[in-house]
């Protein structure tokens, strides 16, 4: 709609009948609705902007808080395996001292066992000295009987 120059005489282009004519609120209503819709888009892309700022933030906070809980739970988990460290280590010690022991017990049946040994060759040289004995006793023995047999049958023969 094109608006002229009205001038004083001029009814038909009036001002105020221009602004109640449909054409014209037709024309502000389109305008309007325009500006109102890219108005509306703008603040849409605000709000959005906001929204996905705000998002970012609470997960760079969510990320934060996870990294703190997962440095708390390496500490906690260091600290038991520590626990667990020192454990084995009092267990080494302990196996240590029960070695040492075993150690010992195993020397002493060492000395028991060269003790043995020596007793044992005591007790073989024994043996071959009873032998020895035995076998000078049979021999005595026999000899023994032997000249007894014989003197007994000289006496005879000589008594004869």
């Amino acid at each position: 709609m094109d608006i002229q120059a009205s001038s004083p005489g001029n009814t038909t282009h009036n001002p105020a009948n221009q602004l109640s004519s449909p054409e014209f609120r037709d024309m502000v209503r389109a305008e309007l609705s325009d500006i109102l819709a890219d108005f509306i888009a703008t603040q849409e892309k605000r709000a959005s902007q906001v929204s996905l700022i705000e998002r970012i933030v609470r997960v760079e906070e969510a990320q934060r808080s996870h990294e703190q809980l997962t440095k708390a739970l390496l500490e906690q988990m260091n600290q038991c395996f520590e626990a667990v460290n020192q454990r084995f280590e009092s267990m080494n010690q302990r196996f240590e001292s029960i070695n040492q022991r075993f150690e010992a017990v195993d020397k002493r049946f060492e000395s028991m066992n060269q003790r043995f040994e020596s007793m044992n060759q005591r007790f073989e040289s024994m043996d071959k000295r009873f032998e020895d004995m035995n076998r000078r006793l049979d021999r005595f023995m026999f000899w023994s009987l032997g000249l007894t047999v014989t003197a007994t049958f000289l006496i005879i023969t000589v008594l004869r």
